[in-house]
């Protein structure tokens, strides 16, 4: 069982800027991509960023030029920079861990974070 776990989000600013950390407790052989999710009520949970071990990315269009994703393998840890963000970026952020982009979906899902909130209000 590998455990993940969230941290950075919080209030601010249009326009303004936030930075993500997912944290995995450990390393595991299984685990070759993570992804940052986002999850307003009512509403389904979408793919953000991606981002294998080996440096490929894939971002939603709707972030491109402004979220870029990064990671520290020696860390287990992987970061989501959130830069111009728009009131439309609110949410409950998680990330959660893949088997690599060899997969349907990057095998995405393996195991989740506990989400981290982001609010873009003035």
């Amino acid at each position: 069982q590998v455990q993940l776990v969230e941290s950075g989000g919080g209030l601010v600013q249009p326009g303004g800027s936030l930075g993500l950390s997912c944290t995995a407790s450990r390393s595991s052989f299984s685990i070759r991509a993570i992804g940052w999710y986002r999850q307003v009520p009512g509403e389904e949970r979408e793919l953000v960023a991606r981002i294998t071990y080996g440096g490929l990315t894939d971002y939603r269009k709707s972030v491109l030029g402004r979220f870029t994703i990064s990671g520290d393998n020696a860390k287990n840890t992987v970061y989501l920079q959130m830069n111009n963000l728009k009131p439309e970026d609110t949410a409950v952020y998680y990330c959660s861990a893949g088997r690599g982009s060899a997969y349907v979906n990057w095998g995405l899902g393996i195991y989740w974070g506990q989400g981290t909130q982001v609010t873009v209000s003035s």
